[in-house]
């Protein structure tokens, strides 16, 4: 039974993913059909979503974190490497690079976007920069043109961070494409997508990692199941028993057909999702409208498109007699969800300790850590839901006023 509206007794969750009848069935359908591991289905998911990205590979694995992993790997990046990244995402995006015996480096944020501020990519370039990992933040990609021509200029692999980003645009090119309208580029690239629970379409747990090269998508396939020959699940299909050959030291990083049939209906939901996401964007927008205390990130993608994953706020704390925890912890117990993205990794234990980062060296990023908050946002919204989310805000905010 659904809970009554405009009460603060029943919890508005932070996320939760739209699942319909059309998900079970094909989920179901999967489960008869006695092929539940990578198969049939996974390969279709991969073609379709090789077409909506506009690339000419796509990969499906068990996690954008799998997806970045396997990108480093097969581009060879290794011990004594340098991976540049941004402070403000989940730690997955560095830890990856940590497992590769790399060093991650971050660069600091745009305070408008806190996507990175490619203004200070060069200086953050040594003799060991391998790798650039740009993180669209919410949904706003990064200034891309930058990240490619530097690129191209020093040989550097670019994987990019999407996994909230699965529809957005940058100058003309849909993100995850390889940007073909800006320019032919000679290095390694890949772009990462998350299916995770919270995400615009989900596969419960789930990745996809696009190319437009041919050697690295063959790679990238072996490394994710074991670094077995390719097509070894097709050892127990009508095709009849297949040997294959260990050629990798690989992983287990493969999708599964029940992922995979998640993924075949949620894409073909994907723009009608964005659109009402985009529609519940401005419903906080005209609510939150007049709260000095609340800044908005900004959205506004010149030639390009949002993809509308999070809404995201900052405090002016300097307007406010408490912190963003308390308001935060307030917000929480008159029944609203919230989301924190993200503490900057610099400043967590691992990073601190480990690379010996401290605070002070990434100050927009350490300013955005106590003053960021989400909100809830997901298709299953109703308009009212969006509005008691932003009330809540509104009366604990102005409780809070200096």
């Amino acid at each position: 039974m659904k809970p009554e509206k405009n009460q603060d007794r029943y919890f508005l969750p932070f996320s939760r993913p739209f699942i319909g009848e059309e998900e079970i069935t094909e989920v179901a359908d999967a489960l008869r059909s006695g092929w539940i591991t990578t198969g049939p289905r996974t390969k279709r998911f991969q073609d379709y979503f090789r077409r909506y990205a506009g690339s000419s590979h796509a990969l499906g694995v068990t996690s954008c974190t799998a997806a970045m992993h396997l990108s480093l790997i097969a581009m060879g990046i290794g011990a004594g490497d340098e991976v540049i990244t941004s402070p403000i995402t989940f730690p997955a995006t560095a830890n990856i690079v940590v497992h590769c015996g790399a060093t991650p480096v971050f660069v600091d944020v745009e305070p408008e976007t806190l996507n990175m501020d490619v203004s200070l990519l060069e200086s953050a370039l040594s003799p060991s920069t391998r790798a650039i990992i740009p993180v669209h933040f919410a949904g706003r990609p990064v200034d891309m043109q930058t990240v490619l021509d530097i690129a191209q200029q020093r040989g550097f692999a670019v994987v990019e961070d999407a996994a909230h980003a699965l529809e957005s645009w940058y100058r003309g090119s849909k993100i995850g494409s390889g940007y073909p309208e800006l320019g032919k580029w000679s290095f390694k690239w890949s772009c990462c997508f998350s299916f995770y629970a919270t995400k615009n379409i989900t596969t419960g747990e789930g990745g996809m990692v696009t190319t437009n090269d041919e050697g690295l998508a063959d790679e990238m396939e072996v490394l994710s199941l074991h670094g077995i020959s390719r097509d070894a699940w097709k050892r127990y299909s009508e095709e009849g028993y297949r040997h294959w050959e260990t050629i990798r030291a690989g992983f287990k990083y493969n999708m599964t057909d029940i992922q995979a049939a998640l993924g075949l209906v949620q894409l073909r939901k994907v723009e009608r999702l964005w659109k009402v996401r985009t529609e519940l964007f401005s419903v906080y927008d005209e609510a939150i409208e007049g709260l000095d205390e609340v800044v908005p990130l900004k959205r506004e993608v010149p030639e390009g498109r949002h993809a509308h994953h999070l809404y995201v706020i900052l405090f002016r704390d300097e307007m406010l007699d408490t912190t963003r925890d308390v308001i935060m912890n307030e917000i929480q117990a008159r029944g609203v969800g919230i989301g924190i993205h993200f503490r900057a990794l610099h400043l967590h234990p691992f990073y601190r300790d480990r690379f010996g980062f401290r605070p002070g060296l990434f100050p927009v990023a350490e300013d955005a850590s106590r003053r960021i908050l989400s909100l809830p946002l997901y298709p299953g919204m109703s308009k009212e839901d969006v509005e008691r989310a932003a009330g809540v805000l509104r009366d604990v905010v102005r409780s809070h006023r200096r």
